[in-house]
C-alpha cells in the first residue's frame, strides 16, 4: 500500500483515469505553429520563441480541457499527478541550459535542446500512467531531433526539428494507453475479464 491507501497499481490507474490528452495536443498545436513559422522567420527568433514553448504549452492545454469541459490535472489526490506535475517544474528549471550551453550562441542548438528538454517531460509521465510510450516517445524524440538537426540542410534544419517533435505527438497520441473517461472504461472491462 502507498501513503495515500491505495496500491501503485490502483494510482496508476486513477491517473489515468483522470488525465486528458490536453497536453500532448498543446504541445502538437505549438510545435506544428513554430515549425511553420521556421520556414519564414530567421533562426534567432524561432531558437527565443523556444524557449517559451512549454510556457505556452500548459495554458493551452487548459484552454482545450475547459474547451471540453475538463479539469486539467483534476487527479485530485493522487500524489502521482504531484509527481508528474514537479517532473514538469524540473524539466523547466532546465530550460537555461539550453542557452548557457550554447553561450547564447547558435540558435539552432537552442531550438534542438528545447525540443529534447520538453520531451523528457514524457519520462514521468510514462511513469505516473504506467505507459512506456512516453520512453519511446521521449528517445525517438531526442534521436530523431539530433538526427534532423545533423542531416537536414538549411533553411530547413528548424522546421524538420519541430517536424520530428510534432510527429512524436502524433505517435504518442496514438499509441498512449486510455487516459481520460477511456481509461475508465477499458480499465472496467480489464477488471470484469
Amino acid at each position: 500500500m502507498t501513503m495515500s491507501g491505495r496500491s501503485l497499481e490502483q494510482l496508476h490507474a486513477d491517473f489515468r483515469a483522470t488525465s486528458t490528452n490536453a497536453m500532448p495536443i498543446a504541445g502538437l498545436v505549438t510545435w506544428a505553429a513554430l515549425g511553420l513559422a521556421a520556414l519564414v522567420l530567421p533562426e534567432r527568433t524561432v531558437a527565443n520563441a523556444s524557449l517559451y514553448i512549454m510556457a505556452a504549452i500548459l495554458p493551452l492545454a487548459f484552454l482545450i480541457d475547459r474547451l471540453r469541459g475538463r479539469n486539467l490535472f483534476g487527479g485530485g489526490d493522487n500524489p502521482l499527478v504531484r509527481l508528474f506535475l514537479l517532473g514538469i517544474l524540473m524539466v523547466g528549471l532546465t530550460v537555461p541550459l539550453a542557452v548557457i550551453g550554447t553561450k547564447g550562441g547558435q540558435a539552432l542548438l537552442i531550438l534542438l535542446g528545447m525540443a529534447i528538454l520538453a520531451g523528457i517531460v514524457w519520462i514521468p509521465f510514462a511513469w505516473a500512467a504506467d505507459d512506456p510510450t512516453g520512453i519511446t516517445h521521449a528517445v525517438v524524440r531526442a534521436l530523431g531531433c539530433y538526427l534532423a538537426y545533423g542531416f537536414v540542410p538549411a533553411p530547413f534544419t528548424a522546421s524538420a526539428i519541430c517536424a520530428v517533435v510534432v510527429a512524436a505527438y502524433v505517435y504518442s497520441l496514438l499509441a498512449m494507453r486510455p487516459i481520460g473517461p477511456a481509461a475508465v472504461t477499458a480499465e472496467a472491462r480489464t477488471a470484469a475479464a
